[in-house]
Parts: C-alpha cells; sequence; structure tokens
C-alpha cells in the first residue's frame, strides 16, 4: 500500500492526477459527496444550535469503507477537492469519516490540473478551512429549512407536490415579473419612412426618417409600455396615412447631403470569463442550457484543458497572461500587443472561490488544432470559446469611425449610419454574443460611400415603414443567469442547478430558448409576496451571500446567523413569520389570476389538483400547454370555455365501435375521444371515491391528437349544431 494517499472527488480527476504522481502516491476517488443531510427529513436538530444530522448515502458506505481502509495504512492523506467551499466541505467530510489525525491530513488545492500545478500544490499543503466549511454548511442548512418549512404551505394552499427555494423562488418571481410585464403591455402603431439614395458613382445607401420641420419623429422608445400612449409630445407622431402622404409629397424634390459627422471610437476587450460569463456566453453562442456548460467545463477541467471552472474572479495569473501575450505576437504581430498586461478587476461584490479566471490550462496553452483532435465536439466548441476569450482579452483595443449622413428632402431630414473598422484589434480573435439581435445587428459594421456636405444625391426608393412597440423580452437562460448575478443573488455556481430545478418543478417552460414562467408559478409568486414577501425580496435574498461571505473570512458566527435566520426578533425570523400567516393565507386570492372580465364577471386562471384552469360564471377549461400567460386573452379564455362545453355533446357515432366521438381540450391541445370514461364509483353518502379505490376495470376511451394543421374549429364548424 503507498504511504501517501490521495482524495478526489472524480474518478476522471483522479485518473488524471495518477498519471502526474509516482508510486509512493494512491490516488482515489470519493465519488462526490460521501455524507449530506437525510434525504427523508429535515434533518436539522433545531433545538441543539442547529446541528446537522449528516448521514451516508448507501451508495457511498462501500465507498467510505474502503478509503478508510487506505487511510488507515497510510502515512499521509491529502485532500485534494475543489478548491471552492463545496470541495473544502467534501474534505472535512471525509476527514471526519476517516478518522484521520491530524499529523498525518494535509489539504491541497490547485486551480488547474497539470503536473506543474499538483507538484507545486503537494509542496504546499495546509489545513482544512473550517470557515469555508462553515459558510457551507450554514447555506446548505438555510435552503433545507426554508424549503422544509415553507413548502407545506404552497402543498396546503396551492396543490400537492410545489416547493419553495431561497434562491429558486427569487429566480421564479424574476421570470414572473417579465411575463406580468408582457400580459400589461399595450402595442402601438407608428410609422416613418425609408429612403434609398445613389451617388454620382451609383453607389447606394439607405437611410431612415430622422425628423419633420425640425421635430423629431416619434419612435417605439416614446411609448409607455403599459398604456401604448406617447409619453412626450415632442416628436412628430405618424400614422399609416401621414407617413403615405408624406412618401408621395417627398418623392417630388431633390434630396441633398446636408451634413456629415465623423466620430472615433474605440472597443476594450472583454474580461476572460468567470462562471457566469461562460454560462452566458455558451447559451449565445453555442445554444448549451447552463447545465450542460457546467458538465463540459466540468470534463475539461477535469482532464486538463482548462482552469478550475467555477469563479467569480476575472484575474489571470502571470504565466497565463504571458503565454497568451506570446501567442498574439507571433501570431497577429506588435501591434495586436498592448505596451503593458491588461488587468481586470473583478466586478462581481464579495468575489471568492477560486482566485483566477476560467482559461486554457498550462503555462503554454494547447493550441485549437491539438485539442479539436483529443476531445468530443462538444468539449471541442467550449474549450475554443475559452480559449478564444482569454487570449482576445490581452489585445489591443479595436478602433474604428462612426458617421452620421444627414440628407435633405424638402423640410424632412433623413440619417444614414455607417460603422467602420480601421483596427480590428482584439476582434481578430473574439467578438461577444448578444442577447438583443436587434442591439447585435446595430453593431454591424455598415460601409457608406464617400459624400461630401452639399453633395446632390438621387432618390431611388421611398416607402413608407409601419413600427408596433414589442412588449419586453423574456428572460433566457442566459439573461436570467445576469440578471441574478447583477443583484448578487445566489452564486454563478449554482445557478445551473437553480435553472434545472425550475424547469423540472414546471414553474417555467422552454419557449425556444426563453424561459415562460407557468400559471402555477403565478401561484406560487402570489402567495410569497402576500404573505411571505421578505423571502422573496431580492436584498434580502442578496445580504445572504453578504452572510455567508462573512462567515467564510472567519468574521461572522454561523450558528449565530442561523438563529437569527430561524427565529429572528420582534417575529422576523422565519419561524415566527410563518406561524402568523399559515392560517391567514386565502387560496382564493392566491392561486387566482384574473387576466380580465366579460359581461361583468371576472375571467380567472385557478389552479387545481391536476394543473391550472379557466373559470368564468361558474364554467371551467382546461388550458392547453402551449399557451403561455400573456397570449391568455379574455377572447382566448372564453372561446376554450366554449370548446370545452361544446365537448360534452357528441359529434356522432362511430360506425365500427357504436360509440360516441367528442372533441376534447386538454392539458397537450386539442383532441379526439372515442367512447365515454367509465363512471367512477361512490361511496355511502354518494361521493366520488378518491384515488384508485373500486375504480371500474373497463376498457378506457381511445383519445388522439389532432393531426398537424388541423384544429378544433374544423369539428364544431361541421358538426350538428349544438
Amino acid at each position: 500500500m503507498a504511504s501517501n494517499l490521495v482524495i478526489v472527488e472524480s474518478p476522471t480527476k483522479a485518473k488524471k492526477i495518477k498519471e502526474f504522481l509516482g508510486r509512493g502516491y494512491d490516488v482515489q476517488s470519493s465519488y462526490g459527496h460521501v455524507r449530506d443531510l437525510p434525504r427523508s427529513s429535515m434533518g436539522i436538530d433545531i433545538e441543539h444550535d442547529f446541528t446537522p444530522l449528516y448521514e451516508v448515502p448507501a451508495d457511498s458506505k462501500a465507498v467510505v469503507a474502503d478509503l478508510r481502509k487506505r487511510a488507515k495504512a497510510a502515512d499521509t492523506v491529502y485532500f485534494a477537492t475543489d478548491e471552492d467551499r463545496e470541495g473544502e466541505a467534501i474534505s472535512w467530510h471525509l476527514a471526519e469519516l476517516l478518522k484521520v489525525p491530524e499529523a498525518g491530513l494535509k489539504r491541497i488545492a490547485f486551480h488547474e490540473i497539470t503536473k506543474t500545478a499538483i507538484l507545486a500544490a503537494l509542496e504546499h499543503p495546509r489545513g482544512i478551512d473550517v470557515n469555508l466549511v462553515h459558510a457551507q454548511e450554514t447555506r446548505r442548512l438555510i435552503d433545507r429549512l426554508y424549503g422544509y418549512e415553507v413548502s407545506p404551505i404552497l402543498w396546503r394552499k396551492i396543490k400537492p407536490g410545489l416547493s419553495a427555494g431561497r434562491v429558486q423562488s427569487v429566480a421564479t418571481r424574476l421570470l414572473v415579473e417579465r411575463e406580468r410585464q408582457r400580459m400589461a403591455f399595450v402595442p402601438s402603431e407608428f410609422w416613418d419612412a425609408l429612403a434609398t439614395f445613389a451617388t454620382k458613382k451609383d453607389e447606394s445607401f439607405q437611410a431612415e426618417l430622422a425628423s419633420i420641420a425640425g421635430k423629431p419623429i416619434v419612435l417605439g422608445k416614446d411609448f409607455d409600455p403599459h398604456t401604448g400612449k406617447i409619453k412626450n409630445d415632442r416628436g412628430v407622431w405618424m400614422k399609416q396615412a401621414d407617413a403615405e402622404a408624406l412618401v408621395e409629397r417627398l418623392k417630388k424634390t431633390t434630396p441633398t447631403v446636408a451634413a456629415i459627422e465623423e466620430k472615433p471610437f474605440t472597443e476594450k476587450p472583454f474580461p476572460p470569463f468567470t462562471t457566469s460569463t461562460l454560462q452566458q456566453e455558451a447559451n449565445r453562442k453555442l445554444r448549451f442550457p447552463a447545465r450542460r456548460t457546467m458538465q463540459v467545463a466540468q470534463g475539461l477541467y477535469e482532464n486538463g484543458y482548462i482552469t478550475y471552472m467555477r469563479t467569480d474572479s476575472t484575474q489571470l495569473s502571470t504565466q497565463a497572461i504571458e503565454a497568451a501575450r506570446s501567442w498574439i505576437q507571433s501570431q497577429y504581430g506588435k501591434e495586436y500587443l498592448p505596451e503593458s498586461p491588461r488587468q481586470y478587476q473583478t466586478k462581481v461584490k464579495n468575489a471568492q472561490e477560486a482566485h483566477e479566471a476560467i482559461r486554457p490550462a498550462g503555462e503554454q496553452f494547447q493550441s485549437l488544432e491539438q485539442v479539436k483532435t483529443a476531445v468530443a465536439d462538444d468539449e471541442y466548441k467550449l474549450y475554443e470559446l475559452i480559449w478564444k476569450r482569454t487570449v482576445a482579452s490581452q489585445m489591443s483595443d479595436s478602433a474604428g469611425q462612426r458617421v452620421t449622413v444627414s440628407i435633405n428632402l424638402d423640410d424632412a431630414i433623413f440619417a444614414a449610419k455607417g460603422k467602420t473598422y480601421t483596427f480590428q484589434g482584439f476582434r481578430r480573435a473574439y467578438v461577444e454574443g448578444a442577447d438583443d439581435v436587434a442591439a447585435e445587428l446595430a453593431e454591424q459594421e455598415v460601409v457608406l460611400p464617400a459624400m461630401a456636405s452639399g453633395d446632390t444625391v438621387s432618390l431611388s426608393e421611398l416607402k413608407p415603414i409601419q413600427h408596433v412597440t414589442q412588449p419586453p423580452a423574456r428572460l433566457t437562460e442566459a439573461s436570467l443567469v445576469k440578471e441574478l448575478e447583477s443583484r448578487g443573488i445566489g452564486r454563478p455556481s449554482t445557478y445551473a442547478s437553480i435553472i434545472e430545478t425550475i424547469l423540472r418543478r414546471e414553474y417555467v417552460v422552454k419557449k425556444g430558448t426563453a424561459l415562460v414562467p407557468t400559471f402555477t408559478a403565478f401561484a406560487v409568486i402570489n402567495l410569497l409576496e402576500h404573505y411571505l414577501n421578505h423571502l422573496v425580496d431580492y436584498a434580502f435574498t442578496a445580504k445572504l451571500e453578504d452572510e455567508l461571505d462573512a462567515i467564510a473570512r472567519g468574521e461572522a458566527d454561523d450558528k449565530a446567523y442561523l438563529k437569527n435566520f430561524y427565529f429572528g426578533a420582534n417575529e422576523s425570523g422565519l419561524k415566527p413569520t410563518l406561524e402568523k400567516v399559515k392560517d391567514t393565507i386565502d387560496p382564493r386570492l392566491t392561486s387566482g389570476i384574473t387576466i380580465g372580465e366579460s359581461e361583468g364577471l371576472p375571467v380567472e386562471v385557478r389552479i387545481g389538483k391536476f394543473g391550472p384552469f379557466i373559470r368564468w360564471n361558474e364554467k371551467t377549461s382546461k388550458i392547453p400547454n402551449d399557451i403561455p400567460p400573456d397570449e391568455l386573452t379574455v377572447a382566448k379564455a372564453l372561446e376554450l370555455i366554449e370548446h370545452s362545453a361544446a365537448a360534452e355533446k357528441a359529434l356522432g357515432v362511430d360506425p365500427a365501435t357504436g360509440k360516441n366521438i367528442y372533441v376534447k381540450v386538454g392539458r397537450f391541445g386539442p383532441y379526439v375521444q372515442l367512447g365515454e370514461q367509465p363512471e367512477r364509483p361512490k361511496d355511502a353518502a354518494g361521493k366520488p371515491l378518491k384515488g384508485k379505490k373500486g375504480l371500474p376495470v373497463g376498457e378506457k376511451p381511445k383519445m388522439s391528437s389532432l393531426l398537424p394543421g388541423m384544429t378544433i374549429f374544423l369539428f364544431v364548424n361541421t358538426s350538428t349544431p349544438l
């Protein structure tokens, strides 16, 4: 048996480290966490200083037994788990379970899995940082207390199976608030004109109407999104008739160049990746969900291709900067290399965990060609993104000119805007993606032909253009991560699991890349906002991160914080707050989402045992899953109710079976049903029995979705009048 035992949390990581160490080292994996709170109960002894009741899961017991045997035979046990709080906690749990004597216990940490980094870590071991362990444990206990205390209220007041979470619920609230903005949005129509001009050299370019008689044209930003009205009357609001009349009038005039304005600009490169910015950019450019990004990055890290991927830092080590600068000079030339290395300040408050940005590992970066032949396609795509971002972060600024040409056409002014790069700089290696496609298109290079003030140009085409204001865009995984980080909520390393949770719980569904909150999410957030508002308050949730950072630095006591969070003072703690409101919550208010009214009666969405449904005037209807909240108008709701009522009457009889045919609307849209549902048996009091008790074994009716392109109107309109 080797005299030195090295324990990591991943088999892949263990295999890679074995390559760097000699025979005197036995490298083993713990296969992740070996001890945690129980799954079947809260697992916290609140009365005894919030003591966690940890247990070893069944699938970890054999691993622990084997490691204990190896540790007993070793002179020194090196705990080489990841360098963040989670990794520190794994090492602490292992040390507790293996009963390693203090003299033989050494903790090593490294931000990349290369031979140089591993050997350097072995030369500079330390002890386990209990402050980091306390910070991780406090977060774990807070999340467990929150979930176990709040979730049962959701079960009783909304429906079974729901869950609440400290960051999960706040993330859901962000999505619900954005959907509320879309539901409240009032579209507005405005018009302008687009002209195509040509120079004397027959070089064409386009220009948009900017002003008439000295007054600017009203644009989308000038409208109030909640009322559809103009926020100020300083501009000209053109309707269709106005635009068409203007176009006809201006076609008879001769355009001239009124002015040319040139402004130089420079653009600086973006910092190297942090966990958050990597998740955002991989979502934009590669369409990777946050979970996929972290899985791929984990594999790249464990195989020695990139540095540790859970970090808030934008700093690069000296060796990384030198590697990037050397490559830039050899491949692009001195003009692409700044005189001195670029240093980036981390903007995330209380940035901690690993102390370097995500970058290619090693003193010399492996080339893209080398890595492409050694890894799978997704791994290469992410490595390429990281490699290019790292190199670009050390390159020179790009530079260029922005040009605005004003064209006089009688009393109207048209503006043509151009953008050219005179020096590409860092853009030769990397250009960041954008969440807003329109903004991304606006930033593209546009070259205008050479012109001078006073030049006469010809009008090739002039046409009126209609515009309709658009509601705020839904959040994507990338923009949700950006929003959470900007508010200081949660940690980037947890965002992937948060998004996965709200998708799995069906608080959110995906429509393309957009995250769309469900009506169940609306009901949950309604309840929390009305009765437990501080639990989904953005500032309150962000403040917890400050407290955890203080605990990690040894500046705050973890037990004191837990006691204050749970018991509080003056009924401000979690427990007294829940005791105060649990019997006052009215599910009729929290589980009803009013979308309007008809004939003086509210049209609302209710959350039932089997999901959301519409209710109006004692009539109900299920809501198909493919209808997002902002598209469920009063008219659409009444249409669904009408179809639901029609579904109770047979369309006809199937000649082959003699059974009635119905068309109905369910969660997954309209469908055809052959035959009736078997009647549920009743008890002595005449009430239907619940569950499967006494349910007849008879044949269930056959059901089938409508064929592509078919709608329910085909059946309703061609059937006998109902």
